[in-house]
């Protein structure tokens, strides 16, 4: 399984406790590979993340739905529905590299750092990256 940015796009695990800990997550990040930016924003009591810069921008030819296969990477919200569990953050992360979407998990790396990680069969096969923040 080869998990992009997208993927990790495959997220956030443990952002501490409470609202303060959402707060900090909110921003924009570098992908590890460097090739994408993404915005962390609230989205009602979720957190949710929007692809705003690819280094060469792209279509998202990989999507499983046809009529989105022509639709530009920039704009696509690739982290979705994560709410706070405990001490993680859980939610949804869509890979454009692929086309598929993975449940993930998001936390802190650092003081400007995210790691995000996404799993597949069951947890079997789990990868991991961490994102920088931008601004």
């Amino acid at each position: 399984m080869r998990i992009s940015i997208a993927a990790a796009a495959l997220l956030l695990c443990g952002l501490g406790a409470g609202p303060a800990a959402a707060q900090d997550a909110l921003g924009t990040w570098l992908s590890q590979s460097g090739e994408t930016r993404v915005r962390i924003a609230a989205c009602g009591a979720e957190l949710c993340g929007t692809v705003v810069w690819q280094q060469t921008p792209g279509k998202d030819v990989n999507n499983p739905e046809a009529s989105r296969r022509d639709r530009p990477i920039v704009g696509i919200r690739m982290i979705f529905g994560m709410k706070k569990s405990g001490a993680e953050w859980n939610g949804q992360l869509y890979n454009f590299q692929d086309g598929k979407t993975y449940g993930g998990k998001m936390k802190f790396a650092g003081a400007n750092a995210i790691e995000l990680g996404g799993c597949v069969m069951g947890g079997m096969i789990c990868r991991t990256q961490t994102w920088t923040r931008v601004q």
